[in-house]
This record gives structure tokens, C-alpha cells and sequence, in this order.
């Protein structure tokens, strides 16, 4: 508090001064509108709830001068308050307020202008007691305006991850409510998306740290929850092949694991999109950096909506192999994975695999006697493609009970 006591010389030229109320309101009034334009264009009160703000705060002032007290700070308090929650600048809050203290101080002056040493000397002290008030009132209605808006701030955010997390979580939105999610976020319900999954690499860590204000430089609006073990966003893309920009731009500061959805329409389809987008992360090795975009194929479709099936059908099928030394086993699967990669070439899985086709066909017809089926019959084809495509997505499959007649 800045405001010292009224001495009895500024009393009484207030009191003077208080006749000229309804002009000092006028001329505020009038000069707030000229020279700030957020309240010439009503952006944020109308005309006359300035005019009716206007003489209520220079009220409170002439009543202080007039020693009616210590300064009533609460009308700056709840102006401050008020404008914070319709959006208005606190600069121009803060010039109003300068005007009409400006305006009561040239009443003073006025006053005195024709008066002797003792006006002079009342003036000073006018003077000093006005500027005292302005440090008071902005001091007043700053504090409010800043504490407002972080409270607004802090709702926002908090309105906005729960409607993040009910986009992720799915299964009860409505079209209502996905309009409503989607228009506080931002986004179009109807428009282009995948969904990112980043493993955290500890409690609490992003680990793609200012992504949502990345994405918006290049023009893709997002919207990022944070988990303790994840951090999923969705992000609309301008057109589909973007999705590669998004890839792209996620590479240049990724640390751990990452999983990409394929790209989908519709907002409502977030929730399944973030399950590939898992199923992506988590064909990465433990402990690994990289980013996996989940193959929108329909057997990875099929694969990705039974976890819990695919993993034991892996372990059924493979358990032989899984069952062997950790190099033998490697190495099996190893050559396994880029035969399938490599549609049964034997010549190109020798190149992938760095060995003789030799060794390849070797190889392969130990895989067939562990596995017990045939690389030649279709239907043990279809079944070891499957196992494998499960087991690379599923790896840790040591937990899961076997299934029947295993």
C-alpha cells in the first residue's frame, strides 16, 4: 500500500473538486474510447458498462481524497477480475485507469491554477496522494488480473486433459460430445489423424518435450496426454501423405520407443488408433530408440485386437525355438523373420541374414523339424506368418498361460 492519510488542504480541494464529478466522467469516458480501441469496438463491455465502471472507480477515488479512509482497492480488484475473465489486455486496463486518476489530477490544477502559495502547496499534496492511488489501483487490479487468469489458466488446462483423456479412452463419447471435444481442442471431427504413443523414459518426463508447439509451426494442430508410462497425442494432418512430415519431425528428437497409428479419419476413432499406435511402441525392443509406424494390414489388424490370444498362439506355435539356448534361438528367429521379409527367397534372406544360401536352406530345414511344420504347405505358412507377426509385437510372452492341448 503506497496511499498515505489525506491531509486536511487535498480534503478540501476534493471536496471542490467532487462537483465536477459528472464532467471528469464524461471526459474519461470519452478519451478511453478514443485512444483504446478494444473499447471504442466493444470487444469486451459496452458503452455504457464503461461509463457505469468509470464512475464507479472515480467515486471510490474522490472519497479517499476527501479522507473517507484508507483507498477501497476492491472495485480495481473486481475490475481486474471481471476483464480478465472476458479476455481484455491488461495494458489497456491499466491506461484506462491512468486516464481518469489523470483526468481527477487536472480538476486539481485547475483548481489551484489561479490560488496562492497555500493551493500550491495543497496541490503538491494532491499530486503525491493521486500518484500514490495510481500505484494502488494498478497494483490492485494487476494482482487480481494475473491471479484470475492463472486460475483460468489452470481450468482450461485441466478441462482440456480431460477431454484429451475421454478422446483417448473412448467407448462412451456421443457425437455431442466429440463436437464438444473436439472444438475445445481444436480439431475437426471429421478430419485426418494419426495418434503418437512415446514411451517416458522416467516418472513424470516427456520424452518429446515441446512437440504440441513443433507441430503447431508446421501448421498441424494436436492435442498430448501425459501418462507415467506414456505420452499420446493425436495430431491432425493437413492431408494424408503429411503423416511422413509428422514421422519426420518426431525423429529429430526422439529417445526411446515410439509408436505410430496409420492414419484414419474421425476423431471418434482415437481410442483404436492409440491401441495400434501401443502396438507400434511395443514392436520395439525393450531399451531401444526408434519409431514404428503400426502396418495397417488386415492380419496386423486382426493380430493387434487379441493381445492376449496372439501372444499364446506365438508361444504355442514357436515354443520349440523359444525353448532353445538364447544364440541358437536367436539365430533361428532371426533368419526366420527375413525369410517372411523376403517373400521365401532363399538368396535374398542370405543377403539380409549376412550368410551363405547354404546356410540359409540349412537353417530352414532345422526351423521346420522344431516347429514341426512345413515351409512349403500354405496353411503352416499362414500359421508361422501369424506367430511370428504376433510374437514380434507381443515378445514377452514367457508369462502367458498355454493354451489348451499345448
Amino acid at each position: 500500500m503506497h496511499y498515505q492519510e489525506t491531509t486536511p488542504r487535498v480534503a478540501e480541494l476534493a471536496a471542490t473538486v467532487e462537483a465536477r464529478m459528472p464532467e471528469m466522467i464524461k471526459n474519461t469516458f470519452t478519451q478511453i474510447l478514443e485512444e483504446i480501441p478494444v473499447y471504442r469496438d466493444h470487444q469486451f463491455v459496452t458503452h455504457d458498462e464503461l461509463r457505469e465502471s468509470v464512475a464507479t472507480n472515480l467515486d471510490y477515488v474522490m472519497r479517499t481524497l476527501r479522507g473517507s479512509g484508507a483507498p477501497d482497492l476492491s472495485q480495481a480488484s473486481s475490475t481486474g477480475r471481471a476483464r480478465a475473465v472476458q479476455g481484455a489486455p491488461l495494458p489497456e486496463l491499466l491506461r484506462a485507469y491512468r486516464i481518469g486518476l489523470t483526468e481527477v489530477w487536472q480538476r486539481f490544477v485547475e483548481l489551484t491554477a489561479e490560488g496562492g502559495s497555500g493551493d500550491l502547496t495543497g496541490l503538491v499534496e494532491a499530486t503525491a496522494a493521486i500518484w500514490a492511488l495510481i500505484d494502488d489501483y494498478a497494483e490492485a487490479l494487476t494482482t487480481s488480473y494475473r491471479d484470475t487468469t492463472a486460475e483460468l489458466m489452470l481450468s482450461n488446462q485441466n478441462r482440456r486433459l480431460a477431454l484429451v483423456e475421454a478422446l483417448f479412452a473412448g467407448g462412451t463419447a456421443t457425437e455431442g460430445t466429440l463436437w464438444d471435444i473436439a472444438r475445445v481442442l481444436d480439431l475437426s471431427l471429421d478430419g485426418t489423424y494419426v495418434v503418437v504413443a512415446a514411451e517416458t523414459p522416467s516418472l513424470g518426463q516427456e520424452p518429446l518435450p515441446q512437440i504440441e508447439a513443433r507441430l503447431r509451426e508446421s501448421n498441424h494442430a494436436s492435442a498430448w496426454r501425459l501418462t507415467p508410462d506414456l505420452q499420446m497425442g493425436v495430431v491432425s494432418l493437413r492431408q494424408a501423405r503429411a503423416a511422413q512430415v509428422i514421422i519426420a519431425l518426431l525423429q529429430e528428437n526422439v529417445t526411446g520407443r515410439v509408436g505410430v497409428s496409420p492414419v484414419f479419419d474421425g476423431l471418434g476413432n482415437t481410442a483404436r488408433a492409440l491401441h495400434l499406435a501401443r502396438v507400434a511402441l511395443s514392436s520395439l525392443a525393450p531399451g531401444s530408440t526408434g519409431i514404428v509406424q503400426f502396418n495397417d494390414s488386415p492380419l496386423s489388424g486382426l493380430v493387434a485386437s487379441a493381445p492376449e490370444a496372439s501372444a499364446q498362439l506365438a508361444h504355442h506355435v514357436l515354443r520349440p525355438i523359444l525353448d532353445l539356448p538364447g544364440d541358437d534361438r536367436n539365430m533361428l528367429l532371426l533368419t526366420l523373420r527375413a525369410w517372411f521379409d523376403c517373400q521365401g527367397s532363399t538368396k535374398l534372406t542370405a543377403e539380409r541374414v549376412f550368410c551363405h544360401p547354404n546356410t540359409v536352406r540349412h537353417r530352414l530345414k532345422r526351423i521346420s523339424e522344431e516347429l514341426g511344420r512345413s515351409l512349403t504347405d500354405p496353411s503352416d505358412i499362414a500359421e508361422l506368418g501369424t506367430a511370428l507377426r504376433a510374437f514380434n509385437m507381443f515378445p514377452d510372452t514367457s508369462h502367458l498361460p498355454l493354451p489348451r492341448g499345448a
